[in-house]
This record gives structure tokens, sequence and C-alpha cells, in this order.
């Protein structure tokens, strides 16, 4: 997840006061701070600038692929990102998602949600097994390419593309 904010100089710039940070990596891209976070911890909002909001990226855990000879991709975390959140001068739990398990067989593990503040991105819906379904998900996970037409799983509304359908004996496109 990321958090691009405005770059603090000295507090104040041209009389109006940046917001304020901490936690995550923290980097400077042209005149914003980012904040990005590889796994869960707290966004704290120490000093609330003149505009009081941040563009935000949310990306959740993908879904494991299928297991056996024809099983479906898994399929990618839900995908949300948005200009001029309004946020608070508060700390602000951030939960990154984690993929789902890998199998050898079977269906495969969704992934795990990601959230900020009001925010959840959708974990990737796990690939269907040998003779099974997509998984719904952030991103839909794919069908089982075996035995029988099957269908992948449905994607969240806004958050990323279906999964793509079986075929008796191999799987085609999303």
């Amino acid at each position: 997840m990321t958090f691009p904010l405005p770059i603090v100089q000295g507090g104040v710039s041209a009389g109006a006061a940046f917001t304020v940070a901490t936690g995550g990596t923290i980097t400077t891209d042209g005149n914003f701070k980012v904040h990005t976070f590889n796994s869960s911890g707290t966004f704290n909002v120490t000093q609330l600038g003149s505009d009081a909001v941040v563009q935000y990226l949310v990306i959740a855990g993908g879904g494991a692929g299928g297991g056996n000879d024809y099983g479906g991709g898994g399929g990618a975390g839900g995908y949300r990102t948005a200009t001029n959140h309004t946020i608070s001068q508060q700390a602000y739990t951030i939960t990154v998602g984690a993929g789902g398990a890998g199998v050898t067989s079977g269906n495969g593990n969704d992934g795990s949600d990601s959230t900020f503040d009001t925010i959840t991105s959708d974990g990737g819906g796990a690939g269907g097994g040998e003779g099974n379904a997509g998984r719904d998900g952030g991103s839909g996970g794919g069908a089982s390419g075996c035995c029988s037409a099957f269908d992948g799983g449905s994607a969240s509304s806004g958050q990323g593309n279906d999964g793509g359908d079986g075929e008796t004996g191999n799987g085609d496109s999303a």
C-alpha cells in the first residue's frame, strides 16, 4: 500500500501547513512523501495539512493456483486506488493481505484482504483444482482445464477481472 503525501518543507510553505505522518517505508517522489507498507503496520498522521487528504493504492494478496495437472491459475488481489481521501489526525491500522498458500492437489487457497481506513481490497480467488471451478475474489481464480467445462471465479466489483473458464483438456484465457 502506498500513501503519497506532500513533502514537509519546514512545516510550512506559502502559509499552508503540510500533512505529516509516520509509518511504512518513506520515500520521496517529486513533491510527495510516499509511505509504502509491505507488511501490516500503522500509518500515524501526526499533523494535518491544509487539505487533509491522501492518495492511496491498496492491493490485496493473490490467490494460489489449483493443484494437480490441470489446475487453474490463482486470481490477483483486488486493486483499489483514489485521490483526495480525507484523513484525520490519528493512527490508522494497515493490514497487508498475504497471498494464498500453494497446494499440490485440489483447489488453491484464496488471498487475504488488505485494508486502510474504510478501504478494503479483496484477496484474489483461488484457482480450481482438477475438476473444479475458480473461486471469486479481487480477481477471480481460473477454472480447472480438465474433465468438463468449469467457470472461472468472478471479480469483486471495480477491483479486478474475472478468472478464465476451463475447457475439457485445456483452459481459455481471461
